[in-house]
C-alpha cells in the first residue's frame, strides 16, 4: 500500500490525544486530512476539521480514500468494519493488542470488499515530499528525504533507522511501508514488495525483517520475479531458537522463521542480506550500479 498526496484521509479517533496530535502533523506535512470520526462528538469541529459520527456519514459528505485508526484495541473491529462498509479502500490500523479473532474478522471483511489493510500494530507509511499516514517522523528531512529507494519494515523504529542511514548516505526514500508486528496483519512483506516493484518512482527495495513467522520467506518467492534490485536486513540473528523476541509474531519454531532460513531464502532469490542496518546504503549503491551496468 502506498498513499499519494491527492488521496483523502479520514482519522477515526481524531479527538483523542494521539489522534489530535498526529492529525495536525499529517495535515501540516501535506496529507489531505478531511476530518475525523467520534460518535460522541458528531457535528462538532476539532482542530478546524469536521467530526462525523461514523465513516459512513463521512463518506456521504465526500469521497474517503484512506482511513487511519487511532482506536483502542477492543474498538478496532467495529471502527474498521464501519470504514469498510462505507467503501473506504485503504485502512491503516495503528493499534496493537487487537484481539486475534477481531483482526481475523475485519481482514476477512476487507478482502471481501476489495479493501487493503495496513496493520494492525503498524507505525504507518510515508511518501516523502507528499504525505504520511500514521505516526512516522516524515517531517524530519534527515530521515525522510524524497528519493528512489523503497523501504518495507515490520518495525517502525528499525525502519526509521534504515531510512536515516539511507538519507545520511545521500540516498532518498520513494516510499516507506510499515507492515506491523502482529502475528495476523493485512499487508504482508510480499504485498509491500509488490507495491514497490509496481511503483514507477522506486528504483530499489530494502526489506527490513525480523526472526519469527514466514513473511520474508514468502516474499522471497516473489522477489525472484521483480525487476528491481533488493537488499535486506533481518533483525534477531543472535536470538536463541524457540524464544519469543520483540514483536508478537517474532517466535521461531523449528527451522522456518529462523534467521538462517530467512537469509537463505532471500539470498537464493538474489537479495543481498547485510549484517547491520548501517551496511544497507553501500549494498544498495552496489546493486544500483550493477543494475545500470546490466542495462547498457
Amino acid at each position: 500500500m502506498i498513499v499519494r498526496a491527492h488521496e483523502r484521509v479520514l482519522v477515526q479517533g481524531i479527538t483523542g490525544r494521539q489522534g489530535t496530535f498526529w492529525a495536525e502533523r499529517m495535515r501540516d506535512y501535506g496529507t489531505r486530512i478531511v476530518g475525523g470520526v467520534n460518535p460522541a462528538k458528531a457535528g462538532a469541529r476539532h482542530v478546524g476539521l469536521p467530526v462525523w459520527g461514523s465513516a459512513q456519514e463521512a463518506m456521504r459528505d465526500g469521497r474517503i480514500d484512506v482511513s487511519v485508526l487511532f482506536i483502542p484495541p477492543y474498538g478496532v473491529k467495529d471502527a474498521a468494519l464501519d470504514a469498510i462498509e462505507a467503501g473506504v479502500k485503504k485502512l491503516v490500523i495503528l493499534t496493537e493488542h487487537v484481539p486475534v479473532q477481531d483482526a481475523m474478522w475485519l481482514l476477512a471483511a476487507a478482502r471481501e470488499a476489495g479493501a487493503q489493510v495496513l496493520g494492525p500494530n503498524t507505525a504507518g507509511l510515508v511518501t516523502p515530499g507528499e504525505c504520511f499516514v500514521g505516526f512516522m517522523p516524515a517531517f524530519n528531512e534527515r530521515v525522510f528525504r524524497p528519493g528512489r529507494i523503497g523501504v518495507v519494515s515490520r518495525s517502525g523504529s528499525l525502519g526509521t533507522l534504515v531510512c536515516l542511514n539511507l538519507v545520511q548516505a545521500g540516498h532518498g526514500i520513494s516510499a516507506f511501508i510499515g507492515i506491523g508486528g502482529d502475528p495476523i496483519i493485512g499487508t504482508t512483506t510480499r504485498d509491500a514488495v509488490r507495491s514497490l516493484d509496481e511503483d514507477t518512482r522506486t528504483e530499489a527495495i530494502v526489506i527490513v525483517g525480523e526472526i519469527g513467522g514466514v513473511l520474508e520467506e514468502e516474499a522471497a518467492e516473489d522477489v525472484r520475479t521483480i525487476s528491481k534490485p533488493a537488499v535486506s536486513f533481518i533483525a534477531g540473528a543472535a536470538s536463541p531458537p524457540g524464544r519469543k523476541m520483540g514483536h508478537a509474531g517474532a517466535i521461531v519454531l523449528g527451522e522456518r522463521g529462523s534467521y538462517a532460513s530467512k537469509r537463505k531464502a532471500l539470498e537464493e532469490a538474489g537479495v543481498a542480506v547485510v549484517p547491520t542496518p548501517s551496511a544497507i546504503p553501500a549494498a544498495i549503491a552496489a546493486r544500483l550500479r550493477g543494475a545500470v551496468q546490466e542495462t547498457r
